[in-house]
C-alpha cells in the first residue's frame, strides 16, 4: 500500500499505571484499531524549568488521519499529564489486508 494512505501510528507516553486503561479506551471507542503498550521506557525532559526523569510506557496506536483530532481530545481528557506527548507518524507501507482492517475498524466508530 502506498504512503498516501492516511494511516498513522500515534505514539503516546504515559505513566505505567495509566497505559492499559488509555490503550483500551482508544480501541473501545474505535479511535484506534490496535493499541500496543511497550513497557520499560525512561523519559528525560525539562518541565517547569527542571530536568526530570520519569518511568513511562509507550502506547503505539494504529489509526487513520481522520481520527487524530479525536485522539488528541480523548487522550487529553484521560491522560494525567498537563501536556502529554501525543505524536503521529505516517505508516508508509502496510499489507493491503492489514490496512483495510485498520480503516474498517476506525471507520466503524466515526460519527455520522
Amino acid at each position: 500500500m502506498a504512503g498516501g494512505n492516511g494511516l498513522l501510528e500515534v505514539r503516546i507516553a504515559v505513566p505505567a499505571k495509566d497505559a492499559s486503561r488509555i490503550a483500551r479506551l482508544l480501541v473501545e471507542e474505535r479511535l484506534a484499531a490496535c493499541a500496543q503498550v511497550v513497557p520499560g521506557m525512561t523519559s528525560t525532559f525539562r518541565w517547569d524549568g527542571e530536568v526530570t526523569t520519569a518511568e513511562e510506557q509507550l502506547i503505539l496506536a494504529k489509526t487513520h488521519r481522520s481520527r487524530f483530532e479525536e485522539i488528541l481530545d480523548r487522550v487529553g481528557e484521560a491522560h494525567p499529564y498537563e501536556t502529554p506527548e501525543i505524536i503521529a507518524v505516517p505508516i508508509v507501507e502496510a499489507s493491503a489486508a492489514y490496512a483495510a482492517w485498520l480503516v474498517d475498524e476506525v471507520a466503524a466508530g466515526e460519527r455520522p
